[in-house]
């Protein structure tokens, strides 16, 4: 038994991939992607796994996306959702998006993502105008940091009461926890935290999976 959380060995971290349930497409698409510039951005294995037992169990319909890379977050919402399930995911990057298509065809799940390119804060307000309101159960946020704010402002519209926010890169590889560091990102990340954390509308707690997971629950 322990008070605090393991650190995570090299030899924990294998036996811990060993153990996940993940289909090959979730696996080449990690190899392929891991030869790319920006590889980093994409989630750890074991946080595509939760989130996905969170789609899951939650019965998440409606989902929402921002920041896709190359769509190794998508894959793993998507191939939790039901058939009739539909995924919204934004990006502003063709190329990237161009590889994400290419496995969500191969996987079988296409049909359930909508791709759209352009400024995220514009995708979700059209969302919004459209009456889109109260209508999406989840949202990852995995996007530029300056933004994320305004992102979960709009992501906590969009959800009916109950549903889920989660939010990537609560950690920042370490650097929120160090006070000599004050770059717009780690300021960005460490203001949401606290925003969230005050914030009497959503439920909240940080998962200490990836590089660190925010989870909030929009209250009635």
């Amino acid at each position: 038994m322990s008070s605090r959380t393991l650190p995570m060995s090299d030899a924990l971290q294998a036996y811990l991939l060993g153990h996940l349930r993940a289909p090959e497409i979730l696996r080449e698409l990690r190899a392929e992607t891991a030869r790319l510039p920006g590889a980093g951005m994409q989630i750890s294995p074991e946080q595509g796994a939760l989130m996905a037992w969170l789609v899951e169990t939650s019965g998440v319909r409606r989902a929402l996306e921002v920041g896709t890379y190359t769509g190794y977050s998508a894959l793993c919402v998507a191939l939790a959702l039901p058939p009739d399930g539909r995924l919204i995911a934004c990006d502003l990057n063709e190329e990237w998006t161009a590889i994400a298509r290419r496995y969500w065809e191969r996987a079988g799940v296409a049909g359930r993502i909508e791709l759209r390119l352009g400024p995220a804060v514009q995708t979700l307000d059209a969302l919004l105008a459209a009456g889109g309101g109260g209508t999406f159960d989840f949202a990852f946020l995995d996007a530029d940091k300056e933004n994320l704010r305004r992102y979960y402002e709009q992501s906590l519209r969009l959800l009916r009461p109950g549903g889920l926010v989660a939010i990537d890169n609560a950690f920042w590889d370490g650097r929120v926890a160090d006070p000599a560091v004050n770059d717009n990102d780690t300021v960005a990340i460490r203001d949401l935290t606290r925003h969230i954390r005050d914030d009497p509308r959503a439920s909240f707690c940080i998962v200490p999976v990836g590089d660190g997971l925010i989870l909030a629950r929009k209250r009635q």
